[in-house]
């Protein structure tokens, strides 16, 4: 297993985000070291895709600090998050049904030589990428639409590695995947660990949460809510964080069994 950094690669202090008269986000803190996976969770209007967009640089926040290897950073733009190292899979995928493996691999990058393009290379670079993270796809120059969801998924993560990013954000990865569609994805997402990659993993099912995260961060209405060991924490207790349910009847009534009664101390 990678060694986790002391300094984290990328961390965020105090990010606060307004649209018009609704507090998107209200100080919120993040850190995120090499070779390990942050499940950013929440509820429906939790902040959950302000705050990727934040860091993403799709929409910069209004106070608060981002932070890169230790330095103070700005990012006003995609552009400028893809140059710093931090890359982005939407949920969405953004792939061209029309194209093969390698045409989305490369879209936008293309690899060529006097305005003609290097097939050879591209088809060569794409192997190796998919060989380098143990991905099985029949072939790479078969269209993306023939492929399966957990095959597509895969596509797209290996497209934002070519940039050789520090940071990988994946938003909802397994949504609408069978079982063994998302065992793959899950599968990719520790060996991105492996590789000493930080992984941002936003999520709505619990179990995935738990089967790679190593640490869960909950946000509510806007603002951290915890931040939780995910081994050796319950799936119960990150449900009660994600939605404010940590003061119910069943907390309230174990408080007062675990106080002592009047007069046994006497």
């Amino acid at each position: 297993m990678t060694t986790i950094t002391r300094t984290p690669v990328l961390a965020l202090e105090g990010i606060s985000k307004r649209f018009g008269a609704v507090q998107a986000l209200t100080e919120v803190d993040l850190e995120v070291h090499a070779g390990e996976v942050v499940a950013l969770v929440g509820d429906n209007g939790a902040g959950k895709s302000t705050l990727i967009k934040v860091i993403a640089g799709v929409g910069p926040p209004d106070s608060g600090e981002i932070r890169w290897e230790g330095s103070a950073v700005t990012i006003p733009s995609p552009g400028a998050a893809q140059s710093l190292g931090i890359a982005t899979v939407y949920q969405d995928l953004a792939l061209c049904d029309n194209l093969d493996v390698v045409g989305n691999l490369f879209l936008g990058r293309e690899l060529g030589h006097f305005g003609v393009l290097d097939e050879v290379a591209m088809e060569k670079r794409s192997r190796d990428l998919l060989h380098t993270l143990s991905i099985r796809i029949p072939s790479v120059r078969i269209p993306v639409a023939s492929l399966s969801g957990g095959q597509r998924q895969t596509v797209a993560i290996s497209r934002s590695l070519l940039g050789k990013p520090k940071i990988v954000m994946l938003d909802e990865p397994t949504a609408a995947l069978g079982v063994e569609q998302t065992a793959q994805v899950l599968d990719l997402v520790e060996r991105l660990r492996s590789q000493g990659l930080g992984v941002i993993l936003i999520s709505h099912n619990m179990v995935d949460v738990k089967a790679v995260a190593d640490r869960v961060a909950v946000l509510r209405l806007g603002r951290n809510n915890g931040v939780f060991d995910a081994k050796r924490t319950t799936q119960e207790e990150i449900i009660s964080a994600i939605t404010g349910a940590t003061d119910n009847a069943v907390s309230r009534r174990r408080a007062r069994t675990d106080q002592p009664k009047d007069g046994a101390d006497d």
